[in-house]
């Protein structure tokens, strides 16, 4: 669905290099779903019909939304390291002793 999205952003080079990457094509398509339900827009006739202003919005709350997911990610990446780091801590502790 929204392919059609990514590639109108991908024609009014819209999006960065980094998103413009083909491993992230999939991700950006993704969030633009989340987004246009969020923006209640469900169809690829409603894209080729919007304006550039709406179609900027859209990819405005693409880039929230993964934002946000990264963030989530690296905050879970480190406690989990945090977590690590102190088990090792605890085992050279246990070792020492």
């Amino acid at each position: 669905m929204s392919e059609r999205a990514y590639n109108r952003f991908m024609a009014s080079y819209m999006l960065t290099p980094e998103e413009s990457l083909p491993q992230n094509k999939q991700e950006i398509i993704n969030y633009t779903e989340d987004a246009l339900q969020a923006f209640g827009k469900e169809c690829d006739d409603k894209i080729d019909k919007m304006s550039k202003e709406e179609l900027t919005e859209l990819l405005e709350e693409v880039r929230r939304l993964r934002a946000k997911k990264r963030k989530k990610q690296s905050d879970s990446e480190s406690e989990s390291e945090q977590e690590q780091k102190q088990t090792q801590e605890v085992a050279a502790e246990q070792q020492v002793a």
